[in-house]
């Protein structure tokens, strides 16, 4: 996905490039600052983004904005109409997020709905802070949910055994997992106006003989850090 995405940068630059050099040659006459020329600065991103990301999701809503106000610029539709269908907007997506968000991750998935077994630990912060330090403690999978506060889960000291799942829900709130760096991070991610940053080192092929961490999440107007 990656070559995929560098191969749609590397169309979009060479597009960009030939339409100056015919403009300066004076071959044609392509006028690149049209009405709404801004948004694709907005929509290609987005586009790209849509196809190769994890969060795919949240890249829709940035699509799905860009294009509604390209729409505008060109006077096809007006700002009054945007405001209007701004909330709509919001519920729709956020109910075709949880509807549609174990569609994109296949076997990640399969791996979670096995992990999250009953009796994982909840550790929960509303409109406050939680910090969970397990050092020298088995980590067996957790619960985190943060609404309006903040949950810290520390594991760079604890005892990893095979795969664990971390459920991580992030509403109008933050969640920090620390990590070892010996262990492999699979992130399955819903993302509506927030997201997932994943901070350790990642390649194409997975460690081998390492403790493999799901973090399965849901953000809402909030975010999960992985580091």
């Amino acid at each position: 996905m990656k070559k995929f995405g560098n191969l749609l940068w590397g169309i979009v630059l060479i597009t960009l490039g030939v339409i100056i050099a015919v403009n300066t040659l004076g071959i044609a006459k392509i006028n690149i600052f049209f009405e709404g020329w801004w948004t694709f600065f907005i929509i290609i991103p987005c586009f790209i983004s849509l196809i190769k990301g994890p969060s795919r999701m949240g890249n829709l809503i940035g699509l799905i904005i860009g294009i509604a106000l390209f729409l505008c610029a060109q006077g096809m539709i007006t700002f009054s109409i945007i405001r209007k269908l701004t909330i709509p907007f919001i519920f729709i997506m956020i109910g075709l997020g949880l509807i549609f968000r174990d569609f994109f991750y296949g076997k990640v998935n399969e791996k979670i709905k096995m992990l999250s077994k009953s009796g994982l630990k909840e550790y929960t912060a509303t409109f406050g802070g939680s910090k969970i330090d397990m050092a020298n403690e088995v980590f067996e999978g957790a619960d985190l949910t943060a609404v309006f506060g903040g949950v810290e889960l520390n594991l760079v000291n604890s005892i990893l055994k095979e795969e664990q799942v971390i459920n991580s829900t992030a509403v109008f709130g933050g969640i920090t997992i620390k990590v070892p760096e010996n262990v492999n991070i699979q992130v399955k991610s819903t993302s509506i106006f927030g997201g997932v940053e994943n901070k350790i080192k990642t390649t194409s092929k997975q460690k081998e003989n390492v403790p493999t961490i799901y973090v399965n999440a849901l953000c809402m107007f909030g975010g999960v850090e992985i580091k």
